[in-house]
């Protein structure tokens, strides 16, 4: 009699919620990607234009940062300041430009004369000591902080 050895048990099937699981992961990946070269599409269609307002804001930012650095590093001398006073006066410039719809409002104009004002000030006599530059820093940051809150309501 001849006896035939058992049969091997079948190979372990892999479980369909894996399969489901590597196919989520694989679609998710996949939608991260194209979510991401459209926003980059968008992105590169803006122009200039667009990105003007931000861009001056920022660059105000910066050369205002700067200054309280100076301020706080005790660098209060006109060749310290001056440098920072006349970019800032040169960006003033820009500010009705930059903000076409806000270019005939009577209030946002006012707010960047009075800014312009303040640093022809500044520029014409220039702050001396820590004290000076700290009443400058601040009146500026007046104004910008009034036009703010006056034009984003």
């Amino acid at each position: 009699m001849s006896t035939t050895p058992p049969a091997a048990p079948p190979p372990p099937r892999a479980s369909s919620a894996a399969g489901y699981l590597v196919v989520f992961a694989i679609g998710l990946l996949v939608g991260i990607v194209l979510i991401v070269v459209l926003l980059r599409a968008f992105e590169g269609r803006r122009t200039w234009e667009d990105r003007y307002p931000a861009a001056l804001m920022q660059l105000y930012q910066a050369q205002m940062a700067q200054l309280s650095n100076t301020l706080d590093a005790n660098r209060c001398a006109p060749a310290d300041t001056l440098a920072h006073l006349q970019t800032l006066r040169a960006l003033s410039n820009d500010l009705e430009p930059a903000f076409p719809d806000l270019r005939d409002h009577r209030d946002f104009v006012a707010h960047a004369g009075r800014t312009r004002d303040t640093l022809d000030a500044a520029l014409a006599s220039p702050p001396t000591d820590c004290a000076q530059l700290r009443t400058t820093i601040d009146t500026i940051g007046t104004h910008c902080s009034a036009c703010h809150q006056d034009m984003r309501g």
